[in-house]
């Protein structure tokens, strides 16, 4: 089954779907049943439903996940959602999703369920600052989706308090790229003030920021409750894991585009000069990519099916391996202190790692 969630504008005469914002639908298309689904084309998803029904069918198919109480947590599966990036139309997003819907949530070993959180990217190397504003006012209406989420799950662990097979059988994460981590920085901000900054509280086990288009020193508070912009994202999830590359030669660019002299975080990694929140940690990828693409291609490399090691660490912080097991078997190659002082030099945990 592939999930749909959008605020772009339906373009019928096209059969696609557009670039400029609307209101939130929800779709679903059923691969099961028919796999040669065309997924670039409106057509392939049927009619819209109401956000009630969408919530009634993903529930039901949560409801198919072998309970959590009984099963060890690498076998647990998950409701992921998957938020593109820049310079994505909706052929390229649809094509990204069933990438990663094809290699993480299909077969035998799937995952779960991969919601696609589609956002009206301008498509266009040119729509970059358009983009930008667009991911932020796209923010709302991913709070709003991330809201409902946080009242089902709330209800979920007051029914577990009652009868323990009433317990939420799904793992909930996020994959983010590129400037949906914007989008999504946004939302859990708005999420975690619109419900009184609550701690303890994780809404997402795991979240992937992959070439994540944010500033590098996003969680810069650390453990502390202030007005940062990372701090709904990090204390509304359990464990955030950036995937970034120096390589990254679209990040590179764009970091003179906004906040002048701050580093992406998608391709320098943590800003060390800070305190780190404990539960937020980044693998330099530049080593795991198998193919020899250049500095643009690499933006979106990681969701490539070719790119088995890096699709191999993503399903295991998915499955809530530890970050030092990834760390001491080589699957998460660079490994940094917690916490790096400001003007000390960076040192390598594992410095014969590649």
């Amino acid at each position: 089954m592939r999930w749909l969630i959008t605020n772009r504008n339906q373009d019928k005469a096209n059969d696609t779907f557009g670039c400029s914002l609307a209101p939130l639908t929800y779709w679903i298309a059923d691969t099961d049943t028919n796999p040669a689904l065309d997924l670039t084309k409106l057509s392939s998803w049927g009619k819209p439903l109401s956000l009630s029904a969408f919530q009634a069918r993903l529930v039901q198919a949560a409801n198919q996940f072998p309970s959590v109480i009984n099963t060890a947590t690498a076998d647990q599966k998950h409701l992921c959602v998957l938020i593109h990036g820049y310079n994505n139309n909706f052929t390229d997003s649809a094509t990204m999703y069933g990438k990663v819907a094809n290699t993480l949530f299909d077969g035998p070993d799937s995952l779960g369920e991969l919601v696609s959180f589609d956002w009206p990217s301008k498509g266009s190397l040119l729509g970059y600052l358009p983009d930008r504003i667009t991911a932020r006012k796209v923010g709302d209406d991913l709070t709003n989706v991330l809201e409902a989420l946080y009242n089902w799950m709330e209800a979920k662990q007051a029914a577990a308090v009652k009868n323990l097979d009433d317990a939420c059988r799904a793992r909930t994460s996020v994959i983010a790229h590129s400037m949906g981590n914007y989008a999504l920085q946004c939302a859990l901000e708005a999420l975690w003030t619109r419900k009184n900054r609550p701690l303890l509280v994780s809404l997402l086990q795991e979240v992937l920021m992959v070439a994540a288009d944010v500033d590098n020193d996003l969680f810069r508070d650390g453990e502390n409750v202030s007005n940062g912009g990372g701090e709904g994202l990090a204390n509304l999830s359990y464990r955030i894991t950036a995937l970034y590359s120096g390589r990254d030669d679209v990040l590179g660019a764009s970091a003179g585009l906004k906040h002048f002299g701050k580093r992406r975080l998608g391709r320098a990694g943590l800003d060390r000069t800070y305190p780190l929140p404990d539960n937020v940690w980044d693998v330099d990828c530049s080593s795991l990519f198998v193919n020899k693409v250049n500095g643009i291609q690499i933006h979106g490399e990681y969701f490539e099916p070719t790119e088995t090691t890096i699709y191999s660490l993503m399903r295991q912080v998915l499955q809530g391996t530890d970050r030092g097991v990834l760390i001491t078997a080589g699957a998460a190659p660079i490994a940094y202190p917690r916490i790096q002082q400001a003007g000390l030099p960076q040192i390598r945990a594992n410095p014969g790692a590649a």
